[in-house]
């Protein structure tokens, strides 16, 4: 078996909790609780690809172990017809052991995500602005060969030609997974329709690909992170004084947050007008973190767009193109500005297959 030791004690580990699963999915306890078993049955279906392709893994490599015993026998028809046999399951046994590293590898839930692109000029002028146009483009051709949908949301053009700055929605199958690692400052060096010495200028312009998230439009409270006070509410005095405790004081305890109301004589209306307000400031709050997250995961995916930060340079003197993250250079520009960019975006991919892969195999 070619697999390392770490990944096949892993999927020995995830084939014993696919049996336990499949133990605990006929207990009639477990069956009596819905959500429970909804829980169980999602991960058994989750594991039971993983389950079923190491037992194919397992079974061919015993038959190879077989084959191969059998090409020490005296006959030559037999020894012959085992070393076929051994052929065979090899092949077998390598395709099985790409499939499980495939279904090893751990899935990211937004790669199926629509997705934002952003993408802004940097250090460079006006030839900054330039580049920024052929990026766009060559996104919005890449998006065409997959059928993928552009909506441009808006645009702040160069003052000659390009884009200082373009943001576009980008929707379709897997867009998240193909474009994440778009991200970063993308470097130019050509020669400027406006250089009269024939020099060389270098610029740069930054790409942010943002998964688009659904909008928070709920938000659940927990009964038990609730303190209710109730105390009697305050008037003017005279024949509708409050002589009972109606009004109410909810106090959420994770964040701190306190809303109280005792505008109706009925407790049971200022505690609902009560919850209604928390809702909305609770909501207000997550919402407003996850803008921040996503200001942050910008500035973090695009650096400052200087020149000297960036992941991919493209030279068209010499049209040589570079990504400097994985070391792969090709003399193909024009074809990926017209968006061939599956020359690159494919070897991403593995590369971060083959890191994820070797991250599981050094697990203990």
């Amino acid at each position: 078996m070619s697999l390392s030791a770490h990944i096949t004690q892993k999927l020995d580990d995830l084939r014993e909790r696919h049996e336990e699963l499949s133990a605990m999915l006929c207990d009639a306890e477990v069956m009596k609780d819905l959500e429970r078993m909804k829980r169980l049955s999602r991960e058994y279906s989750e594991l039971d690809k993983v389950a079923q392709c190491f037992g194919n893994y397992q079974h061919v490599a015993a038959e190879l172990d077989d084959a191969l015993a059998l090409t020490k026998d005296e006959d030559p028809e037999i020894r012959k017809l085992a070393e076929e046999e051994a052929e065979s399951s090899r092949g077998r046994l390598e395709g099985l052991e790409g499939e499980l590293e495939n279904l090893l590898i751990p899935k990211d839930p937004t790669d199926a995500a629509n997705t934002f692109l952003e993408v802004r000029a940097g250090t460079g002028g006006d030839e900054a602005a330039l580049f920024a146009g052929d990026l766009f483009r060559m996104y919005n051709r890449y998006a065409e060969r997959n059928g993928w949908k552009l909506e441009i949301l808006s645009e702040r053009p160069g003052e000659h030609g390009g884009y200082k700055e373009i943001i576009c929605r980008i929707e379709g199958k897997d867009v998240y997974g193909r474009l994440k690692f778009e991200s970063g400052a993308h470097r130019v060096q050509r020669v400027p329709e406006t250089e009269s010495q024939g020099r060389i200028h270098t610029s740069a312009c930054t790409v942010a690909i943002l998964p688009e998230v659904p909008e928070i439009e709920e938000v659940d409270i927990n009964r038990q992170d609730l303190r209710i006070d109730t105390y009697r509410a305050s008037g003017a005095g005279g024949q509708h004084v409050n002589k009972t405790d109606s009004a109410v004081r909810l106090t959420h305890i994770p964040s701190g947050i306190v809303v109280e109301c005792q505008d109706e004589r009925s407790q049971h209306k200022n505690r609902a007008r009560a919850m209604s307000l928390l809702k909305a400031r609770l909501l207000d709050r997550a919402r407003a973190e996850q803008r921040e997250e996503r200001a942050q995961s910008r500035r973090d995916l695009v650096g400052s767009g200087d020149r000297s930060e960036r992941i991919r340079t493209y030279n068209f003197p010499q049209a040589r193109i570079t990504d400097h993250r994985i070391n792969l250079t090709l003399y193909k520009l024009s074809d990926v500005m017209e968006g061939d960019l599956d020359t690159f975006v494919v070897p991403l991919i593995q590369e971060h297959h083959t890191d994820q892969l070797a991250a599981l195999g050094e697990e203990k």
